[in-house]
């Protein structure tokens, strides 16, 4: 028999919540598997229609769940809820590129400089990539939020802005957001210091 609830609680990170039923009651377990594939990443406040089956352990938990409609609770959002991030962040991309061509074409950067951004951007589009698929997968190993910062900070910031917005993986993290524009920042001010640093060795 379907039911219906809200999801109070949402884990973004290791993919799952918990829904409160309408009718009252014990709330659900509710994990990313359950929702149907293709369907947004849950968001806190939603409503769900659901079925509850036993785990292996004999807790509830639910399946075969469908989204009904958005219907967030009044008052400010929880620390490290959800947060819609515009695919405007997508012109941090082509802004710091054309600033760096600039940037290169004054200071005549070598070209080792870009392809190392564009060799790091792989890289940690591809880590975020096994992170989102460790995620979906209960039990599985995922990466650390640290070690993805420090990608981003090494130069792999623009594959991460990339697969945050294509592959729908920690873009509604508050607390990860602030922390990775702050190492997008230090990275922009390395490449800085390091365009001033070769051109004092080149006029040198």
């Amino acid at each position: 028999m379907r039911q219906e609830g809200i999801l109070k609680t949402w884990n973004d990170d290791r993919g799952f919540g918990f829904i409160e039923p309408v009718h009252g009651g014990q709330e659900v377990f509710v994990h990313i598997k359950a929702f149907p594939a293709r369907a947004a990443r849950p968001e806190v406040g939603v409503a769900l229609s659901f079925e509850v089956e036993l785990s292996a352990e004999g807790k509830k938990r639910a399946k075969r769940v469908e989204l009904l409609k958005a219907r967030r609770r009044a008052g400010p959002s929880p620390s490290g809820s959800p947060v819609r991030w515009g695919t405007a962040t997508l012109f941090a991309i082509p802004a710091f590129f054309v600033g760096a061509a600039v940037v290169a074409h004054f200071f005549k950067l070598p070209a080792w400089v870009m392809g190392w951004y564009g060799l790091m951007s792989l890289v940690c589009f591809v880590v975020y990539g096994q992170d989102k698929s460790a995620a979906q997968v209960e039990g599985r190993r995922r990466v650390r939020e640290s070690t993805l910062l420090r990608l981003g900070l090494l130069g792999g910031w623009p594959g991460a802005i990339v697969a945050q917005q294509l592959l729908r993986h920690k873009s509604s993290k508050a607390s990860f957001r602030a922390r990775f524009w702050l190492s997008v920042l230090g990275n922009v001010a390395g490449f800085v210091a390091l365009s001033w640093a070769l051109r004092g060795w080149r006029g040198g």
